[in-house]
């Protein structure tokens, strides 16, 4: 993922140089932009379509969402695991992240909140929306971009919806300014171990690349922003437990007190070397895959335990090394863990300082997975898996529904 905090070139007329100068030519990224009242009334739900940038993953009731990357939520029927239907598709530009609690729906659009009626799937509705109050989103630049120009982005009035790529001559080693852009009992769904939306009680947490945003839903159709603040560095999960947020960043683990649930509280950071990593916890420990490599920063992957008993000082107690690791999961004893290209990977962790591999799935790519209490959703970025719970240390092929 490419990161928020960018340079931000400065566009000037170049003066004359002597004959001595050096020159080189960059990649540019220029954004292409529309304005925020345009982006704001594209919001519609569309029929079923391919899912060709598959994102995370979510389930509620029988229904499974899929969220294309950037570009809005698929619905997937879910009534009979052996044969899921794809039923609807809300187009919702700049989305990354939903969460659901009683049939309202609450995603983001970039800097937007947004929230849908889906108590009937074929009539859903968007109530409400809370304008400007994610002051950062992933922006997508262009992977073959080297340097950023955001002289012609006005963000109070616009949104980011594409990339035009320019060569243009720099002086060589020419150094650019770097700048930040700020640009009844509930019955709640269930994210993957890559969410950044978690929903507790009351209130919607949500993380961004380093700040936390809370919101009370107390009244679901019409969520009211209590609290922004610091959250961590380079933050790219969440998960709740036990009172606890536990937020993973690309250095570190940082773990958030809800004692007071309408402002989380940093207590202790466990930090690491530079990698993606999602993270679960059960009990007393926490789990936690590091991938290295690409924009992850090191090369090693790793499945790495903590001991989290005392929240103020988490303790690394165990490392596994694995392949291309990304989400994880558990239910009771098992420890499902996707290793990317590697398939999926089951550990036996009765005793979590000595985890042991009980079996691999290596015919798979392996994203991220959903434990319920009936069967295990996995998803990779072509298909979506489905598995029951044979015995307690083995699982078996359901379905399997392509995506793309």
């Amino acid at each position: 993922m490419r990161k928020l905090i960018l340079l931000l070139v400065i566009v000037c007329c170049w003066s004359c140089k002597n004959d001595d100068s050096q020159f080189e030519i960059v990649t540019v990224a220029i954004p292409e932009t529309i304005s925020k009242m345009e982006f704001r009334s594209s919001v519609v739900v569309e029929a079923p379509k391919p899912i060709l940038n598959v994102g995370k993953i979510y389930a509620y009731q029988n229904y499974i969402f899929i969220n294309e990357k950037y570009k809005g939520v698929h619905i997937i029927d879910n009534t009979n695991p052996s044969s899921p239907q794809t039923i609807a598709f809300i187009n919702i530009p700049g989305n990354e992240d939903i969460s659901i609690k009683n049939d309202v729906l609450y995603a983001d659009s970039a800097v937007d909140l947004v929230v849908f009626d889906i108590s009937d799937v074929n009539s859903i509705s968007e109530i409400e929306r809370i304008e400007d109050v994610f002051s950062v989103y992933d922006y997508q630049i262009p992977n073959e971009a080297q340097e950023v120009d955001f002289g012609n982005f006005n963000a109070e009035t616009d949104v980011i919806i594409g990339w035009t790529l320019d060569q243009q001559q720099r002086e060589f080693n020419d150094i650019n300014t770097i700048d930040t852009f700020d640009g009844a009992e509930a019955s709640n769904g269930v994210g993957g171990s890559l969410a950044r939306f978690q929903i507790v009680d009351n209130y919607l947490y949500t993380v961004g690349e380093f700040e936390m945003t809370v919101f009370s839903i107390a009244n679901l159709s019409e969520p009211t922003l209590v609290y922004t603040d610091y959250a961590g560095w380079n933050i790219e999960t969440m998960f709740y437990a036990d009172g606890y947020l536990y937020l993973g960043g690309t250095n570190g683990m940082f773990i958030h007190s809800l004692e007071n649930p309408a402002a989380p509280q940093m207590i202790s950071e466990f930090t690491h070397w530079e990698g993606c990593d999602p993270v679960v916890v059960d009990g007393d420990y926490a789990y936690l895959t590091l991938r290295g490599g690409n924009d992850c920063g090191q090369d090693l992957s790793v499945l790495e335990v903590i001991d989290v008993s005392d929240k103020t000082q988490p303790t690394l107690v165990a490392q596994h090394t694995l392949d291309n690791p990304y989400g994880l999961g558990f239910k009771g004893n098992q420890l499902f863990v996707c290793d990317g290209t590697s398939g999926l990977k089951i550990f036996d962790k009765t005793n979590p300082l000595d985890l042991q591999i009980i079996d691999t799935f290596t015919n798979v790519q392996a994203t991220d997975v959903i434990p319920l209490e009936d069967r295990l959703l996995m998803i990779s970025d072509t298909a979506l898996y489905q598995y029951g719970y044979e015995t307690e240390s083995s699982i078996v092929l359901v379905s399997t529904f392509i995506l793309n």
